[in-house]
């Protein structure tokens, strides 16, 4: 079992930043990617932003690229996701998944953090 507890979320004006944590808990031994997600009213699930585990291996969708940047300094039990210049059509909830080795998918979910950007 592998628990996500995500913090950092809030209300920001447009061009302002944030920086989203997750912390990882459990079975961390068999982590092989983190990932997050968004989920906006009306708008499909979007992965914004991904990591493996161990070789920080990072992605990003083109949505985000360049202002969202994902890391996880020092081999640390947590994932940040840093948001910078951001924009009304980032608001969504944001949750942070992982994937283990043995999955073909993300398998456990954190709560989620909301984002919201005026503009």
């Amino acid at each position: 079992q592998v628990q996500l507890v995500e913090s950092g979320g809030g209300l920001v004006q447009a061009g302002d930043s944030l920086r989203l944590s997750c912390a990882v808990s459990g079975r961390t031994f068999s982590m092989y990617q983190m990932g997050w997600f968004r989920l906006a009213p009306g708008k499909e699930r979007e992965l914004v932003a991904s990591i493996t585990w161990n070789a920080g291996i990072t992605d990003y969708a083109d949505s985000v690229k360049g202002r969202f940047t994902i890391s996880r300094p020092n081999a640390e039990n947590t994932v940040y996701l840093q948001m910078n210049s951001l924009k009304p059509e980032d608001t969504a909830v944001y949750y942070c998944a992982a994937r283990q080795y043995t999955d073909s998918h993300y398998g456990y979910w954190g709560q989620g953090t909301q984002v919201t950007v005026s503009s």
